[in-house]
């Protein structure tokens, strides 16, 4: 394994297969959410594949049977407390949508399990998805308290069309791994025990494609992504002006105390 990739903690990186670089979001007794340090290394990573001449294809799993869960709790109280730390994760949650975009090598995710968070950037910004049946993808923003900002404006309207967008960006219902590839929201659904080795199994087949051929295709598509650049940017600013206000302190609290948040209904706006 080259030294480029000796600094990364949270993500466990090695070549499953031959020019094929396989990344392990791990938090154990975590569902594998992403901590401070998980999400510098998901927003860093995406450089260092682009920059590795030896690989082809990037996986991107979760350890055991989850994807990602949820940030963590004490760095959302972190960021509604301080003000430096808050545009400092404001300014990597924008890199991580972008680099991956503008990473010029093809990206498979794996999705097992719950998908939610700075993993669910990268599994759902993948150039091909492969979930689980009983997966559950949810985008959980506005029952935090806050708006829907990470990769939801760059990419959901695009994949599964404005009208499922909103459903489950404002309501944050789950959607399930069946679910999300009837509406386009992945790019294939298979059974659990499948995710993995059929992930592989795509990552083997571009790893086999013309390479300058496969990079040009991906980077003319993800002009759609780059075009869509100023609603994400709008979005991923009021997101973090919403962590500043009261929603996101109760929503908070309602998590640690697992009970529903009592969201004050009145709003100036």
């Amino acid at each position: 394994m080259s030294d480029r990739y000796a600094a990364y903690e949270r993500l466990k990186i090695d070549f499953v297969e031959d020019r094929i670089l396989h990344i392990v979001m791990d938090t154990p007794g975590k569902l594998n959410a992403a901590d401070a340090d998980m999400h510098r290394e998901l927003t860093d990573i995406w450089r260092t594949i682009d920059a590795d001449p030896d690989v082809s294809v990037a996986l991107l799993r979760g350890a055991g049977d989850a994807f990602s869960a949820g940030g963590d709790l004490d760095m959302i109280e972190k960021i509604t407390e301080d003000f430096e730390y808050r545009a400092n994760v404001w300014k990597e949650a924008r890199d991580l949508v972008y680099n991956i975009i503008n990473c010029s090598k093809p990206v498979v995710s794996a999705i097992q399990g719950p998908a939610v968070g700075a993993g669910l950037v990268c599994g759902l910004l993948a150039d091909i998805s492969v979930v689980g049946r009983t997966a559950r993808v949810i985008d959980g923003h506005t029952r935090l308290g806050v708006a829907a900002g990470d990769h939801a404006a760059i990419c959901w309207p695009l994949l599964c069309g404005m009208a499922k967008a909103k459903y489950y960006l404002l309501l944050c219902d789950t959607v399930t791994g069946e679910e999300a590839e009837r509406i386009g929201l992945v790019s294939m659904c298979v059974d659990d025990d499948k995710v993995h080795e059929t992930a592989i199994g795509v990552a083997k087949r571009l790893r086999a494609c013309a390479p300058y051929a496969v990079r040009w295709t991906k980077y003319s598509l993800n002009n759609w992504y780059r075009s869509a650049g100023p609603a994400f940017d709008a979005s991923l600013a009021l997101e973090m002006m919403g962590f500043a206000g009261p929603e996101a302190r109760e929503g908070r609290a309602a998590l640690v105390e697992k009970r529903r948040p009592d969201f004050d209904p009145k709003c100036v706006l």
